[in-house]
């Protein structure tokens, strides 16, 4: 028999919370490591994304924790990005009832996070580089933190953090509990796991090496001028589309193209504000938006459910890279579709980094792609009673009903489109988009898998 929330130590009242919230049995590494960290032992947990980690160590983090006094947190969650320490504050806040959560990082003002702080916050959720400011500025203070987690700890390796993490943690409580959740737990990882940990419980979950074999990755050879008409085929025949750039200009412009194109995008990178990045991610959950324009940084806290396909449309740095962005794809037991767009100089490159993934596809045209095989072979694979991320069932609104042909949706920026000027040609089309052509015609018989809420699509890994 499964092991349930109760059985590992979960407070009575707090599994009923989760139950309201479609979340009746734990995953693989909430089973493994609840238990342990309601006992006050520091973990160290290597699981995939998409494992239910912010269960794992928020669970405990909310029967743990006690009130906090002004300014001082009792517990501290460092996440490498904004978008990932949002989605976590959120996830808590749903089963959390009289524990404060709050959540500090950069892009926004500092008033609102100040005053939230000096009213009291029990478990903070925060970025290192706005935590170390207003810590610079007297507006919090870690000494009383005694629980501390470190999520997506390779990702905070990869992007410079450590440093500043080291320096947070110095200024914790003495001895805190640790709990360090990453996808990987050797090289500067296991250097934090000695300094800041105290003979901590491991459990790993899954491969060490991501199973690249459960995606359908389709490596193109296509000209410049062809990539737009290939991203916007891709896009029709599979739906939701995260679509990757070097660059915040070239992701910006493939946005404008796909949406000149007839397609509803946007993009989502460091140049842009965290309301408007909280905006644009947002109706991607939604379906509002069916094509993310995104670069390698901000993607590294866009963790979506039922995201079809991901294209490269810019080669990914290295193979580590294009793991991390095709991670995006066949989540929670779903199917995925990667291509690859390559012009003839990155052909070598490409070959290179294939044979360091194990991977054997042939680098083809795009007239091998076969869109209709993807559409009719490829349904997502549905599981019932499968939760996400965070052990949550699917519910809500399905993102497969976009409503395109609705004259009144938002457009996608997320403003109405009423009260412009309109030219006579386009006000008598009441279906035609922005540039004027008209969205049906496209398929939209895609499998519709259970309804799903906003909390519920959200990944915190």
């Amino acid at each position: 028999m499964s092991t349930t929330f109760a059985q590992l130590g979960v407070p009575d009242s707090l599994c009923r919370a989760l139950e309201r919230n479609g979340i009746h049995k734990p995953f693989e590494i909430q089973a493994a490591t609840i238990a342990d960290a309601l006992d006050g032992q520091d973990i160290c947990g290597r699981a995939p994304t998409g494992s239910g980690k912010t269960l794992a160590f928020g669970i405990p983090l909310v029967v743990n924790t006690s009130q906090a006094n002004p300014k001082r947190p009792r517990a501290l969650i460092l996440a490498p990005t904004r978008e990932l320490a949002d989605q976590i504050a959120v996830e808590l806040r749903t089963f959390a009832a009289q524990t404060r959560v709050g959540v500090v990082y950069g892009g926004v003002s500092y008033g609102n996070q100040i005053k939230r702080l000096k009213q009291g916050v029990d478990i903070l959720v925060a970025c290192p580089g706005r935590l170390e400011d207003l810590i610079g500025q007297n507006a919090v203070n870690l000494c009383e933190v005694d629980q501390v987690v470190i999520d997506e700890a390779d990702r905070m390796a990869d992007m410079g953090f450590l440093p500043s993490v080291r320096r947070i943690l110095d200024q914790t409580a003495d001895r805190p509990q640790t709990l360090l959740f990453s996808a990987t737990l050797d090289g500067d990882v296991a250097k934090l796991t000695r300094d800041y940990q105290h003979n901590p419980a491991t459990h790993e979950i899954g491969d060490t090496r991501p199973d690249v074999t459960a995606v359908d990755h389709r490596f193109l050879t296509v000209d410049k001028t062809e990539r737009i008409g290939v991203c916007v085929d891709v896009i029709t025949a599979t739906g939701s589309t995260i679509l990757f750039c070097r660059t915040r200009h070239g992701s910006d412009r493939l946005a404008r193209q796909l949406t000149q194109r007839g397609i509803n995008a946007a993009a989502i990178h460091g140049g842009h504000a965290q309301n408007r990045r909280t905006r644009t991610l947002q109706q991607f959950i939604d379906g509002r938006i069916e094509a993310l324009v995104a670069t390698d940084v901000a993607a590294r806290g866009i963790h979506v459910d039922e995201v079809a396909s991901v294209i490269h449309f810019d080669p990914p740095e290295d193979h580590k890279a294009y793991l991390h962005r095709s991670g995006r794809t066949a989540r929670a037991g779903q199917s995925g579709l990667v291509v690859s767009l390559i012009q003839s100089d990155q052909v070598g490159d490409t070959k290179r980094m294939q044979r360091q993934l194990g991977l054997e596809q042939p680098i083809t045209s795009p007239n091998r792609l076969s869109l209709d095989t993807v559409r009719t072979n490829r349904p997502k694979q549905q599981v019932p009673d499968a939760p996400n991320r965070n052990g949550q069932k699917p519910a809500g609104q399905s993102r497969n009903h976009r409503g395109r042909s609705n004259s009144n949706s938002d457009n996608r920026n997320g403003h109405k489109p009423t009260g412009r000027r309109q030219d006579k040609r386009k006000r008598s089309n009441t279906n035609s988009n922005r540039n004027g052509h008209s969205p049906t015609g496209r398929r939209q018989d895609r499998p519709q898998g259970q309804n799903r809420n906003k909390a519920s699509r959200t990944r915190a890994k």
